[in-house]
């Protein structure tokens, strides 16, 4: 069981969240398609450490980014999204 410190609700279990995949930049908005299709559909989906993005949708239905290893599932940041550099 994987448990998420959210910071409006405090901690709850996962299943009250929708993962909404890994972060990555957003590309501008006059790339080329290829770049575009990249950015909609490919991920990294490394080892360890990567930053993503959940939705509490059984709590404050508000949209966080975590740090989490995806080994481990150890988490070592958790920020409502548009308060941190996500």
């Amino acid at each position: 069981m994987l448990v998420i410190a959210c910071p409006n609700c405090g901690p709850r279990n996962d299943n009250e969240f929708s993962f909404g995949g890994e972060v990555i930049p957003r590309p501008s908005v006059d790339t080329d398609p290829g770049t575009w299709r990249r950015y909609l559909y490919m991920r990294a989906n490394a080892s360890g450490w990567q930053r993503e993005r959940w939705f509490h949708v059984s709590g404050c239905r508000r949209f966080l980014n975590i740090e989490r290893n995806n080994v481990t599932n150890e988490i070592r940041v958790v920020a409502e999204m548009g308060r941190d550099s996500g």
